[in-house]
């Protein structure tokens, strides 16, 4: 299995358990559904299917938004949602055909393109890096240098904890003999409160959020000032944008437009989100969603008031050599291929 099969996106996978307060039931439901839920059908309009990782989570709330509010239909596209399986590669659907868009990391793209793929960063998502490094209220390390001779616990040498835990040794000054990094899948939780790891590499939206909400104190140390990478994005292929650029553009501007809708009234992103995922119709999970967009509103929103979700492709060359450099992947790429940002200027 690649490094892109196994994809860790904590955020999907742990961030549903606690939304639909651990009801194994509603767990199932929404393991099983991969079939994509349809938009109202718009006579005449193109039509595309949006991939979104793993099963239904309140961070994919701009989409829900999106469709319950026709966002997508009104800018002249017909939007299919699909939650992808638990075992599905993260571009397999993608490169394939079954899918026109997915969410997915710029840094992952860079990645995939420098395994021979050619896709396409086209909107943002989120403008903030989400990894940081999280280690118990009670722990001695305060700083990213103190992790020297400790252990380090991320769910696998893969995917965006595994990238960040890269910024945070440059940061430190660390190498990886330095430390112990040890792969413990998605039991950071469980992990980190018993003292298995010093540390772990985690999500601030979620990891740190459940952590809080299972009486866990914690603190978050940052990764770096500047982190050079580029998280949650609008992905799709080069084919996709080369024949069907209006299609791709109405997409985004929904996108952009359904994101600012969340970020301005994350109450009302809630209900919309009722019938997309199992189980939040129940008090305790609408109070425990809300908190995780509250702490998703910061990497939507960056250094914007309101999110405009444009990219840079200086980011992206830059982030490409950070990744060549760091052994991240085995070739260099050309960083500004695996973005257009005209998209959205």
């Amino acid at each position: 299995m690649t490094q892109l099969s196994r994809r860790g996106l904590v955020a999907g996978a742990l961030g549903a358990l606690a939304l639909s307060g651990c009801n194994g039931t509603a767990v199932r439901q929404a393991e099983q559904s991969a079939s994509p839920k349809v938009s109202t059908p718009g006579a005449g309009l193109p039509a595309c299917t949006i991939g979104l990782t793993y099963i239904p989570n309140i961070q994919f709330a701009p989409f829900y938004w999106a469709q319950e509010k026709g966002l997508f239909t009104r800018r002249g596209a017909r939007v299919t949602l699909r939650h992808h399986g638990a075992d599905e590669g993260l571009f397999t659907a993608l490169t394939s055909g079954q899918e026109d868009f997915v969410i997915a990391g710029g840094d992952e793209v860079v990645q995939a393109n420098a395994e021979g793929m050619d896709l396409v960063t086209v909107a943002g998502y989120y403008q903030r890096y989400p990894i940081v490094m999280i280690v118990r209220e009670d722990s001695p390390i305060t700083s990213l240098a103190q992790l020297k001779g400790r252990t380090v616990g991320i769910p696998g040498e893969y995917g965006e904890s595994w990238f960040g835990l890269q910024v945070a040794l440059r940061t430190a000054g660390l190498a990886r003999t330095d430390l112990t990094i040890q792969s413990i899948g998605y039991t950071q939780q469980a992990a980190l409160a018993t003292r298995k790891v010093d540390a772990i590499v985690g999500f601030s939206n979620n990891d740190v959020v459940q952590f809080a909400t299972n009486g866990v104190a914690v603190r978050q140390i940052p990764l770096a000032d500047e982190i050079p990478l580029v998280s949650s994005s609008i992905v799709t292929t080069r084919a996709t944008l080369e024949s069907q650029p209006e299609l791709v553009e109405q997409v985004c501007r929904g996108i952009v437009e359904s994101v600012q809708g969340v970020v301005a009234d994350p109450q009302a992103a809630i209900t919309t989100s009722i019938a997309h995922i199992p189980g939040l119709d129940a008090a305790t999970a609408q109070k425990n969603a809300l908190t995780t967009l509250k702490a998703t509103i910061p990497l939507w929103k960056g250094e914007q008031e309101v999110p405009e979700l444009k990219l840079s492709a200086d980011r992206f060359v830059e982030m490409a050599d950070f990744m060549h450099q760091a052994g991240l992947i085995s070739r260099k790429v050309d960083g500004s291929r695996a973005v257009d940002a005209s998209v959205l200027a």
